[in-house]
């Protein structure tokens, strides 16, 4: 009889030929758990998803009753489906009043589609404005705004009427123009190897968006949801996106995504064509009530408030000469080490030991840590150990 691993690979969709072939039986808080009983300390959060951990009581217990009422209803948008309105109003309450349409999406990926054909449909324009090695998906609207050509070039043609520029380069703001429709970024990129902008930067792209009528899209599917150490990562910067694009950690560990604006610009899908955007599963009341019920959570949890002393910490733990910089703000963090073999040495080693993490697409010799939000000071200096005796263990 063929074992789970060999089924995996004979019948399972690959997308390298070196998959990592952990097998896990189970996941609860920071910790997921091999067949064999084995615990890892998950400390890239599913890339950017388990905020508040893995198998919370209160999100299970909400997905529960859910099943036990319905699930699928009929395509997102025309019916009153209470996990949806009230999700929704939870989230435009704690945004800014500009945001107050929520439309729900399947993923973050896909609230990225949905955001671009917005700005597009709403000014009338054609050009979107994106960043060099940013990240915002792999569908073919999102790939063609990816700003590494290395993961494009198989892809071509991609969409028209895109142009790079550079991230936190004010000088690169001209190329804003009356023709732009939109400027699409990520707030802090992540795939970059967590790059953090200048506050003066983005407040300044926000006022050029402003002078030429271009739509600001925030593209928050890794920021948010206390990731840095406020609830939207724009709330550090003193700006408020025209359209903010949200996933991963919305859904509470199901697949959910959204994007948010005023109800004014959203209404620019309702018609010339009606239907401007439409989705089948996007927003479903399963996913909804977990998102809402994480979100909870995260607020009376008051887990947003300690990432700070958490950050510090890391910061502090992770002293070794081998690691040339650690970059980010709050959870989000790269530690740079000389090159992509080490690193991926040092990575293997981790694993090994216990704790997962991994590289950047963009940025190959820095290791991603962000781990759930509710990680204790304990389980922090264990990781830390860990990472610390695995460079040790590979300069050897």
């Amino acid at each position: 009889m063929l074992t789970l691993r060999q089924l995996f690979l004979n019948n399972n969709a690959q997308t390298t030929d070196f998959p990592l072939l952990l097998e896990f039986e189970r996941a609860e808080g920071i910790n997921l758990y091999n067949t064999e009983g084995k615990a890892y300390i998950d400390l890239i959060s599913g890339i950017g998803v388990s905020n508040i951990g893995h198998s919370n009581p209160a999100v299970i217990d909400a997905i529960k009753q859910q099943l036990d009422k319905y699930m699928h209803l009929m395509v997102y948008g025309e019916y009153v489906q209470t996990p949806q309105v009230r999700f929704a109003e939870k989230l435009v309450s704690l945004l800014p009043e500009t945001l107050q349409s929520v439309y729900f999406t399947n993923s973050g990926t896909e609230a990225v589609e949905g955001a671009m054909k917005l700005a597009k449909r709403f000014t009338g324009r054609q050009q979107i404005i994106a960043c060099h090695n940013a990240y915002h998906g792999s569908t073919q609207g999102a790939l063609s705004i990816m700003g590494n050509e290395d993961f494009k070039q198989a892809y071509r043609p991609l969409l028209p009427g895109i142009q790079f520029v550079h991230f936190n380069n004010q000088e690169d703001l001209s190329k804003i123009t009356r023709q732009t429709a939109c400027v699409i970024i990520e707030t802090i990129q992540g795939e970059a190897g967590i790059r953090v902008p200048d506050t003066d930067y983005l407040q300044a792209l926000r006022q050029r968006c402003y002078e030429t009528g271009t739509l600001l899209i925030l593209d928050e599917n890794q920021t948010a949801f206390g990731r840095t150490g406020t609830l939207f990562a724009f709330e550090g910067f003193g700006i408020v996106p025209d359209i903010l694009v949200l996933g991963k950690a919305l859904g509470g560990g199901m697949p959910l995504g959204a994007f948010v604006a005023s109800t004014e610009i959203m209404g620019a899908l309702k018609n010339n064509p009606i239907l401007g955007h439409i989705t089948t599963f996007g927003g479903h009341p399963v996913c909804c009530a977990s998102g809402l019920a994480s979100l909870e959570v995260l607020l009376n949890d008051n887990l947003v408030e300690q990432v700070a002393s958490k950050e510090a910490l890391f910061k502090e733990r992770l002293n070794h000469p081998a690691i040339k910089q650690i970059r980010g703000k709050g959870l989000m963090l790269a530690a740079e080490l000389e090159s992509f073999e080490f690193n991926k040495k040092v990575i293997d080693r981790c694993i090994e030991q216990g704790v997962i993490t991994d590289w950047f697409l963009h940025c190959s010799n820095s290791m991603r840590i962000a781990p759930p939000l509710i990680i204790n000071q304990q389980q922090i200096e264990q990781a830390c150990s860990i990472i610390t005796e695995a460079i040790e263990y590979c300069l050897t």
